[in-house]
């Protein structure tokens, strides 16, 4: 995940001359939705724009190309929301409704599952209660045990129904090495100011410890642990209804969703504790061990978490190439932030 380069933005005209500026445009109109919403606002994210009416969130792909992906055409940005719903309807299956067309017709005018020719591509989605998303309810104290019990229990019978992946304990373990590897060379950036010996601690102890405990990780690929889960279980992915539901999956690359559902959780479960709900944290890691019967060592955990933080740190540093003119102070400290928990969980992992 090479981010060096800035995205770039395909210039080439894509069948009808539609312009993003008159996309996003008509995009933001009440007027452009079924069932005449009230109104509609606009949410911009690192790859898409999320316009929300009262009931319902429309997903636009950015035109952008990465070197892990690329959203530069019609029929790419098609390809991947239909990959989309589809691996969210996993968690999410009344969530996700499909993926609507954005039609221009011969007199210029857009609609959405209209007639015309198709210049763009939406995922469309019921639109969650912004009130009951895990990250709201952490930082306003509201939640409760049995919420987590459920959200545990939810995702216990997600990992256990998922077939293992065929690959073998020396694939797994070298798969986590490069990771490694490579947070560590994109925060040893000079542009990034940060002391080397930070990262390259991290790093070394990281990488001793995938070697020192290499039968944990066998062991792991062995009971058949590692499979195709959701790749970014965050607080703001998740929403605790009756039955809960957790959206926004890392679609766009197979390969960030192939992990151990234990380094999943201990994610979220990271999550939790830097917004000031350490016991959440615990009743999610025990709710799960003990709806799934699966409890790896502790020592094991605290290492996914620290690779985890590091990898978020190294995320929060990459933002200062897009938007960073505009809040590098903001990312600079939370790429310090999970630093910190990165050490903190290395330091748990040493015991």
């Amino acid at each position: 995940m090479d981010k060096s380069r800035p995205p770039h933005v395909s210039s080439r005209p894509e069948q009808a001359v539609v312009n993003l500026e008159a996309k996003l445009g008509f995009l933001g109109r009440p007027d452009a939705y079924p069932g005449a919403p009230s109104r509609v606002d606009a949410v911009e994210t690192h790859m898409s724009w999320v316009f929300l009416t009262d009931s319902h969130a429309y997903k636009l792909k950015k035109p952008v190309r990465y070197d892990y992906l690329d959203f530069s055409t019609v029929e790419a940005r098609r390809l991947d929301c239909v990959v989309e719903v589809r691996l969210n309807r996993r968690l999410a299956p009344e969530v996700y409704l499909g993926v609507v067309p954005l039609a221009v017709d011969a007199a210029g005018r857009l609609s959405l599952g209209g007639a015309g020719e198709t210049v763009d591509w939406l995922v469309r989605m019921r639109r969650l209660p912004a009130g009951r998303m895990l990250d709201h309810l952490l930082r306003n104290g509201g939640v409760e045990h049995a919420d987590i019990r459920q959200l545990a229990q939810r995702l216990a019978r997600f990992y256990a129904a998922l077939p293992a992946e065929p690959l073998t304990p020396a694939t797994y373990r070298q798969s986590l090495a490069g990771r490694i590897e490579d947070n560590l060379r994109e925060l040893g950036s000079p542009e990034f100011g940060l002391p080397r010996d930070v990262p390259a601690g991290l790093a070394r102890f990281q990488l001793d410890f995938l070697q020192r405990h290499a039968e944990w990780f066998d062991q792991r690929v062995q009971a058949g642990r590692i499979v195709e889960g959701h790749g970014d279980l965050r607080p703001e992915h998740v929403c605790l209804l009756a039955e809960p539901v957790v959206i926004d999956c890392l679609e766009f690359k197979r390969e960030f969703r192939i992990l151990d559902p234990a380094d999943e959780l201990g994610y979220l479960a990271l999550e939790c504790e830097r917004l000031h709900a350490p016991h959440v944290a615990r009743w999610l890691l025990d709710g799960y061990a003990e709806a799934s019967g699966d409890a790896p060592p502790v020592a094991l955990l605290h290492f996914y978490q620290s690779c985890r933080a590091m990898l978020r740190a190294k995320l929060a540093f990459w933002h200062l190439r897009d938007d960073g003119r505009h809040r590098p102070e903001k990312w600079i400290a939370t790429a310090r932030d999970y630093l910190e928990w990165a050490q903190r969980h290395a330091d748990s992992a040493a015991g």
